[in-house]
C-alpha cells in the first residue's frame, strides 16, 4: 500500500489527485489489475469525474451544499454534520481498473478528494494489485 499526505486549504473542495495515483500505477509493478484509493477520513471522500473543465467541481460543491446545507438543525456537537453526510454521499473508495501499467479512467475523468471540513492535513491511501 502507498500512502500520500495531502493539504487541504479550504472548507470544501475537490482536489485532482488523478496525477499522484497515475503515478503510483505506473511505478507498481501491475500491468493488469486494479487500483483501489481509500480516503481514511469520516469527513472526505473520493469520486470520480469530469476533470477537463473546472466548472464541473464547482458546480458538484453548489449542488452537494444545496443537498445538504452546512446548518440545518444537526445534533452533533462538533458542528461537522454536513461533512460526514458529504462524505457519505461521495463514499471512501474508488476501484479503477489497471491496464497496460495504467490506469483505465475515460478521457474527461479525473480522481478527486473531496474535503468536507478543511482545511485539514489528510491521508490518501493506495492499492494496486
Amino acid at each position: 500500500m502507498e500512502v500520500f499526505n495531502l493539504k487541504t486549504g479550504s472548507g470544501t473542495s475537490l482536489e485532482d489527485i488523478t496525477a499522484t495515483i497515475r503515478s503510483i500505477v505506473r511505478n507498481s509493478d501491475v500491468r493488469e489489475g486494479i487500483c483501489c484509493v481509500f480516503i481514511p477520513h469520516t469527513t472526505a471522500g473520493v469520486t470520480i469525474n469530469e476533470n477537463a473543465d473546472p466548472a464541473v467541481k464547482s458546480d458538484m460543491i453548489m449542488e452537494l451544499d444545496k443537498i445538504v446545507p452546512l446548518q440545518d438543525g444537526y445534533a452533533h456537537i462538533e458542528g461537522n454534520s454536513a461533512a460526514h453526510v458529504k462524505s457519505s454521499i461521495t463514499g471512501h473508495s474508488v476501484s479503477i481498473p489497471v491496464s497496460n501499467g495504467d490506469l483505465c479512467l475515460g478521457t474527461w475523468q479525473g480522481i478527486y478528494f473531496c474535503e468536507f471540513d478543511g482545511p485539514r492535513k489528510r491521508k490518501v491511501q493506495v492499492v494496486v494489485k
